[in-house]
């Protein structure tokens, strides 16, 4: 078995999508292993472009298993929508490629009516939520009053949980001004998706681990990035679950030891959606540039991504945090007609320098980046595939970064579409 984690390492959106489809080529199984239908995939395959959400990126692949493993929370709904929208696209979709862990969380309208009203009372402390119902649905998961998917199969039970999780909720409406629940058409809503549920339910850990003694080989595919994760990120402004590429393991039900390599996909700037600091944010006409020329809209939201200079101490400390062999660099090709670019290299804190990023947000708010200059390339990279044919001053850039990242970029993407790569090194070999 060779095993694969592919992760985002700074806010997501660094497009983790292209390179787990263009790595499924050589994989048995694609593993989504946490995150919910928030988290969005674009993958653009010889001119077609496929937008996902909870799906793995596997499932534009022939000859490909998808898992969605126990650490996602699963939105029957939206999942439905979603394959849909990729068989319109002529892809199939069917429990033979595609497998739900049974001990998956069940994500509900309620979760998401709870994370719009939490977002509309929260005012001046939005988080910045997707209100996709994400965070409702890990707390109530945490709080032992989720339903999971093996739930589904057992009527009774299943009503027992039911009235458990509503009473709950009911509260916290009542709180902010909402009606209580419709318990009676909720279960009914439920039975009803769960019957088309149910055959793609399978115990996915057995799954994985004949897979493994099969010596299969097994992509893992994180969503959003590193500093959203609950416990590493830019706290409170993260997701709520854990991004890093340790939770392929807990998230799947595979065993310690499970990965060979952890890709680490990192854009050649920096973006970030939503609330939280941003020590290198450009709120002028380059991060307005960058952003037009990156098309930074979020694939879930279409909200405008905020742009600024590649940050290398929190890309350094991300390929700690997920123990990274190697990066991808994508979008260089952005930074095409850019006379000089920086990259920040430190920070400054209460007049001290320090090279990481501090736990506490205020901190974090506090921080004055250090920069260093090198001369942009006024000549495109868009679409080249050989290291050879790159601009020098894009091979110093690269090469400067990874200098201060501590690790190598194996593969270095100048485009959407999946061929346009530089493959330095190739994952599975």
């Amino acid at each position: 078995m060779t095993g694969v984690v592919i992760t985002g390492i700074q806010w997501g959106d660094e497009g983790k999508g292209k390179f787990v489809d263009m790595l499924a080529d050589k994989a048995d199984f694609v593993v989504r292993f946490q995150g919910g239908n928030n988290a969005g995939h674009t993958l653009v395959v010889d001119g077609k472009v496929y937008k996902l959400r909870l799906l793995p990126s596997g499932v534009v692949r022939d000859g490909v298993t998808s898992i969605i493993g126990n650490g996602v929370v699963f939105n029957p709904w939206g999942f439905f929508e979603e394959v849909q929208q990729i068989e319109s696209q002529g892809r199939d979709i069917n429990p033979n490629n595609l497998m739900i862990a049974e001990n998956t969380t069940l994500l509900l309208p309620i979760h998401m009516e709870l994370d719009a009203l939490r977002e509309e009372h929260a005012q001046e402390n939005k988080i910045g939520t997707t209100k996709s119902g994400i965070g409702p649905a890990y707390e109530d998961k945490v709080g032992r009053r989720a339903i999971r998917l093996c739930d589904l199969a057992h009527e009774d039970y299943l009503k027992q949980r039911l009235s458990l999780l509503v009473a709950h909720h009911n509260v916290q409406r009542q709180a902010l001004g909402a009606e209580k629940i419709n318990e009676e058409k909720l279960f009914a809503d439920i039975k009803a998706i769960g019957k088309k549920i149910l055959p793609y339910v399978k115990p996915v850990w057995k799954i994985l681990d004949q897979a493994k003694k099969e010596s299969k080989n097994i992509l893992f595919e994180g969503a959003q990035g590193t500093y959203l994760d609950i416990d590493h990120g830019t706290y409170p402004y993260v997701t709520s679950s854990n991004t890093v590429a340790g939770n392929a393991s807990a998230g799947t039900g595979m065993g310690s030891g499970f990965a060979h390599k952890v890709l680490g996909i990192v854009k050649a700037y920096t973006t970030r959606v939503g609330e939280g600091p941003f020590v290198t944010e450009l709120t002028n006409n380059i991060g307005e540039h960058l952003a037009e020329k990156g098309h930074e809209f979020g694939t879930v939201t279409n909200r405008p991504r905020r742009c600024g200079w590649f940050d290398s101490v929190m890309v350094a400390q991300s390929v700690a945090l997920n123990g990274c062999t190697s990066v991808v660099l994508t979008k260089i090709d952005v930074l095409d007609e850019m006379e000089e670019l920086k990259i920040c290299t430190g920070y400054k804190l209460n007049g001290e320098v320090i090279n990481y990023v501090p736990a506490s947000i205020k901190d974090q708010e506090n921080i004055i980046p250090i920069y260093e200059t090198l001369p942009g390339w006024k000549s495109t990279t868009y679409g080249i595939t050989t290291e050879e044919k790159l601009p020098i001053q894009a091979r110093n850039y690269i090469k400067r970064i990874e200098e201060l990242i501590g690790v190598k970029a194996s593969l270095i993407s100048t485009s959407p579409e999946r061929n346009d790569t530089i493959i330095r090194e190739k994952p599975f070999s």
